[in-house]
């Protein structure tokens, strides 16, 4: 299994055994799903009688996107401007980062390139994000956005490609 870190804090942020793709080779769109936390539910074979009511799941229980869980994530509020803002440090941070991997100017010139074209996007539909950053909450590391999938209940991550280290497990 390889779990993905952010390069700027090292929290871990994606692994492989989430469904992911490549998206104009700049970030990963990575599948989530609700699942239900706190539920116990713990059948021992009886039969319950009639006059007794069905029982319930605990009030406990929670509805959380399993990445958001599995990572510790945690969600934090961005309007546009101070988004952009910590978005054009955070891709100067990536790119001095490609730099020390010594990186050839084509690479780091692609990177630019299609950060730039991305970033486009998220603007243009900024209201259907939600962000998140890993457990450090360090302010200079990734933010990750999450959205819905058409069907309005799939949730999604983007994550920065370059922004990711790679640690085999």
């Amino acid at each position: 299994m390889i779990i993905y870190k952010d390069l700027i804090t090292d929290d871990e942020v994606m692994s492989d055994s989430f469904e992911m793709k490549l998206v104009d080779d700049i970030v990963y769109e990575v599948n989530g799903r609700m699942i239900t936390k706190g539920a116990e539910n713990v059948d021992i074979g009886a039969n319950p009688s009639a006059e007794e009511q069905e029982e319930t799941l605990d009030e406990a229980a929670v509805q959380v996107i399993d990445i958001v869980d599995t990572f510790r994530l945690t969600s934090t509020p961005f309007d546009k401007k101070a988004y952009l803002s910590h978005l054009k440090a955070y891709m100067k941070s990536i790119k001095d980062k490609l730099k020390e991997k010594d990186a050839s100017e084509d690479e780091i010139k692609k990177f630019e390139t299609n950060a730039g074209a991305f970033a486009k996007k998220i603007v243009a539909n900024f209201k259907n994000y939600d962000f998140y950053v890993g457990e450090s909450m360090n302010p200079d590391g990734m933010v990750i956005l999450l959205n819905y999938r058409e069907d309005g209940m799939t949730p999604f991550f983007t994550i920065w490609k370059d922004g990711l280290s790679e640690m085999k497990v």
